[in-house]
């Protein structure tokens, strides 16, 4: 591989060469076994001749900057991160470049007044203790997935892969594992689709921004449910629309409360993040009615929906919709694991098409390999194996959680049951504080996480989302107990 060397001119050519190489070394660009070019290589990238590359490569040899391996080449010698840095004039020159735009705010390169605003980090719970009494929300064990299933697709996806050309792929991805996910949705979900209807996407955040993407235009409403997904709210921030948050009561959301303007609504309507409620039959149809007079386009974001424990799943918005206004949105994130970073989205057909030009001027497609595995895996039956499996784990989990919660913590706790889905939110009864009991159960090594974060407009009630994706019931049963016991001493 090259090297980044600049030569200048034709004097002291080898100096050069060392110089910046020893530089590299000391700075850690160039890290301890990195194997260099041979002298010759070097010598022609950078129009040399070999005697110089040499005399370089035997200064620095003699000095101890790098090692020769008989029959391997040159490599950088180890051990030489522990030297002190030296500030070199590249080191010195950005730092004054940095003093300059402090000094001359004017002139540096700026970011849309937008970005600037725009929180560093959004108010996601994240796990905040070292401990397994951890009840972080989003999260799932990965170590109950068949990673043995899953190597052997990989291998599979690899020797596909290895008889391909190396050309781009479809933007809308590949069509097997298309094919996968519209057979999955039309059997789990009763979401009626081809292959051919169905997007695939880095996550459902992506999913987010591409539809955000098309349908909003700055200035433009966006309605989200208060309290909601933070990512959503941000992502519609950021193309310049004016964000409404609209409240939910124990049918989902409120539709008499969306502003008349709106031109997109985004809800979560089978498990209302976060709260948990699924949004009532007759608010579904209510909504849908709204946005056909109006034009505006629905988000329904289908984001735990796998997991139901008990009563009849509710019909998704997408399967009633008639006049193409719901773009359902969903992810692995939930059933396998975030870092998968696999979602989809299923268009209303007039959006097909944008979407795509959209997907192609970002990032053209996501990763063939991960796609083409993920068919294998679903395809074959073993990702429903993998769900029936984890449902049975997952409802040991939450009825351990409400067994705590209806008995020995109902003083403090009014639970809100969720029928599907991997967390539960409940609600704090006085004197409870969410700071205050936050901070304790820190203090006794459990991970509990407020709900005011979601919140926007709407006055947070005090209370808790007990997220079970990645606790074991063992530690839910052992870290719930520890908090039973100083919570007496919080309530006084």
């Amino acid at each position: 591989m090259e090297i980044h060397i600049a030569v200048e001119g034709r004097h002291d050519l080898s100096g050069q060469i060392y110089r910046q190489l020893r530089a590299g070394i000391l700075e850690g660009r160039l890290a301890g076994g990195t194997r260099l070019p041979s002298t010759r290589d070097l010598a022609t990238q950078l129009g040399v001749s070999r005697k110089t590359t040499l005399d370089a490569f035997e200064r620095l040899l003699s000095e101890g900057y790098l090692s020769a391996r008989a029959g391997s080449g040159t490599f950088v010698a180890d051990g030489l991160e522990r030297l002190p840095v030296e500030r070199s004039s590249h080191a010195l020159a950005a730092e004054s470049a940095r003093e300059r735009a402090k000094a001359k705010p004017k002139a540096a390169a700026r970011a849309q007044p937008l970005w600037e605003q725009m929180p560093e980090a959004l108010p996601l719970p994240r796990p905040t203790v070292a401990s397994p009494h951890d009840f972080a929300g989003g999260a799932t064990d990965k170590s109950l997935f068949p990673f043995d299933v899953w190597r052997r697709c990989v291998n599979h996806a690899l020797r596909v892969q290895a008889r391909g050309q190396g050309t781009y792929r479809d933007t809308a991805g590949e069509q097997e594992l298309r094919l996968a996910i519209s057979r999955y949705l039309a059997f789990n979900r009763a979401v009626a689709s081809n292959w051919d209807d169905v997007i695939v996407t880095q996550g459902a955040q992506h999913a987010l921004d591409l539809i955000a993407r098309i349908t909003l235009r700055p200035g433009e409403i966006a309605a989200l449910e208060d309290p909601g997904y933070p990512p959503a709210r941000a992502c519609f921030t950021a193309t310049g629309a004016r964000v409404v948050p609209v409240p939910v009561d124990a049918e989902g959301l409120i539709v008499s409360k969306l502003p008349d303007k709106a031109r997109l609504v985004y809800v979560t309507p089978s498990h209302q993040f976060p709260l948990g409620m699924p949004m009532s039959l007759e608010r579904r149809v209510e909504l849908l009615e709204w946005a056909q007079k109006r034009g505006a386009v629905i988000i329904e974001d289908d984001y735990d929906c796998e997991y139901r424990f008990e009563g009849r799943p509710m019909e998704p918005l997408k399967s009633l919709d008639r006049a193409g206004l719901v773009a359902y949105v969903g992810t692995f994130s939930k059933t396998i694991f975030p870092e998968l970073r696999v979602g989809y989205v299923v268009p209303p057909a007039s959006l097909f098409g944008p979407l795509i030009k959209a997907r192609r001027i970002t990032d053209w497609h996501g990763c063939t390999l991960t796609q083409t595995a993920l068919a294998t895996f679903m395809l074959n039956g073993d990702f429903a194996k993998h769900l029936r499996r984890m449902h049975k784990i997952y409802a040991a989990r939450r009825a351990m959680l409400l067994k705590h919660l209806q008995g020995e913590l109902a003083p403090w706790f009014d639970p809100i049951v969720p029928a599907a889905g991997i967390h539960m939110a409940s609600r704090l009864k006085a004197p409870l504080t969410e700071e205050v009991l936050v901070s304790a159960a820190r203090e006794a090594s459990i991970g509990l996480y407020g709900l005011a974060p979601f919140y926007q407009r709407v006055k947070p009630q005090p209370g808790l989302m007990f997220g079970y994706g990645n606790i074991a019931v063992e530690h839910i049963d052992a870290a719930l107990t520890r908090l039973a016991g100083i919570l007496p001493r919080l309530a006084r």
